[in-house]
């Protein structure tokens, strides 16, 4: 028997159809929809370092408007997204190794062209766009998704909670021990302070300015990856277990509505602690705990936002969205990619150079623009091409073969 999300899925299904030519390989309407929400919240994330605000340039904002745009995106998007895109990557590895299959190619060389497309693209964006790359970072934990494409269902769910467990009870610890050692020195603050006009004053500056403050971060851009290792390998082993199940289009609704009961339960206190350590009201003394807490806990309100979508996606009003997050899911890297471009034109010295200079709710107001104006432009290109343009260009090297635009 039919049942009401069978048929709305259907419908989704059919409308993205109507303004997606057709592809010769699968693909789940579910995961482009879901990539393509996620594009939202990975810009308004790297809006905020871009545009050199959300403590960038040393203490909290002072106006009411900013501060509270700073609280929403913390509370809503920040370790979200990143998570969700992660979860998504290690589903469409099946979905990959699936259409390897089918085409009666060697998985292994088509996913190491894969990576390392990815990784110099990566490399690429970070030194001259956008410090905060997350491709690289796919590139290289990708091998370990790779080294774990036979293990089972159960094995990767296992394997998940295992890493997240590690490395989310070695950062809570950290922000345990920052809290107890009381708020930075006045030289620690001053240095801070300084380290952030001089940044501030080279992405004010020429071209070779921005690109050597882009090398100069790279440092820290490694300990970033280090640190947050951990809960990208984890979402990638709960992607790749959801694929291997063929979860996103099996789901029932009934499992559905209890992940985003607990979900919610569980993200929406930790994620209103995090925001209140990082914008306010609570104490700077709390910030480094609660910004851990926030990262650790993020999995919880990422694992709703799915749940809630999924929920969405199976009524009438639903599917009609899911067609128009499709196509921009279905061209994210290039989505990406334009995301940080348009960014480092209006910010960074070789654009307009506002790097520090116009707040945090007038860059967010920007990337909403800018999100709405891509939604409609995917659809477009889609409507008249197989591929976005980034993804043609990995795409061929991924196959090693020119690709047909029609």
């Amino acid at each position: 028997m039919t049942t009401l999300r069978d048929t709305a899925r259907g419908a989704a299904r059919g409308a993205a159809t109507e303004a997606i030519r057709p592809q010769p390989q699968q693909r789940v309407l579910e995961v482009d929809a879901l990539r393509g929400f996620a594009l939202l919240g990975i810009l308004l994330v790297n809006t905020l370092t871009m545009a050199g605000t959300a403590g960038l340039l040393g203490g909290r904002p002072s106006g009411a408007t900013d501060t509270v745009a700073l609280w929403l995106v913390d509370f809503l998007a920040q370790g979200k997204f990143y998570l969700l895109f992660s979860f998504l990557f290690g589903y469409s590895f099946t979905l990959q190794a699936a259409s390897a299959e089918r085409a009666g190619a060697r998985f292994g060389p088509r996913t190491m062209r894969r990576l390392l497309g990815l990784f110099v693209l990566g490399a690429l964006h970070a030194v001259f766009l956008y410090i905060g790359d997350i491709l690289t970072t796919y590139a290289l934990l990708g091998l370990i998704l790779f080294a774990a494409r036979r293990v089972t269902p159960e094995g990767a769910y296992r394997a998940a909670l295992w890493v997240w467990g590690v490395f989310g009870s070695f950062l809570l610890l950290l922000g345990a021990l920052g809290t107890l050692a009381g708020p930075e020195s006045d030289a620690d603050r001053a240095a801070v302070v300084a380290e952030a006009a001089e940044l501030t004053a080279a992405y004010r500056g020429g071209f070779t300015d921005v690109v050597g403050a882009n090398v100069g971060q790279l440092p820290f851009a490694v300990i970033a990856l280090v640190t947050m290792s951990g809960f990208v390998v984890a979402a990638f082993l709960l992607g790749l277990s959801a694929g291997k199940r063929q979860w996103l289009t099996r789901a029932d609704g009934a499992s559905l509505r209890r992940i985003l009961a607990t979900g919610l339960c569980v993200g929406v206190p930790a994620a209103t602690f995090a925001a209140s350590g990082v914008a306010g009201p609570l104490s700077p003394r709390w910030e480094l705990l609660a910004a851990m807490t926030g990262v650790v806990v993020a999995p919880a309100l990422s694992a709703a936002y799915v749940a809630g979508l999924l929920l969405w996606f199976g009524t009438p009003s639903g599917a009609r969205a899911a067609g128009v997050l499709a196509p921009a899911g279905r061209m994210a890297l290039t989505n990406y990619l334009t995301q940080s471009l348009v960014m480092a034109l209006i910010f960074t010295g070789y654009g307009l150079g506002l790097y520090g200079r116009v707040g945090i709710a007038v860059p967010l107001g920007v990337a909403l623009v800018l999100y709405a104006a891509q939604l409609a432009l995917s659809g477009w290109l889609l409507r008249r091409y197989r591929l976005g343009p980034v993804e043609r260009v990995l795409r061929a090297f991924t196959h090693f073969r020119e690709v047909n635009d029609r």
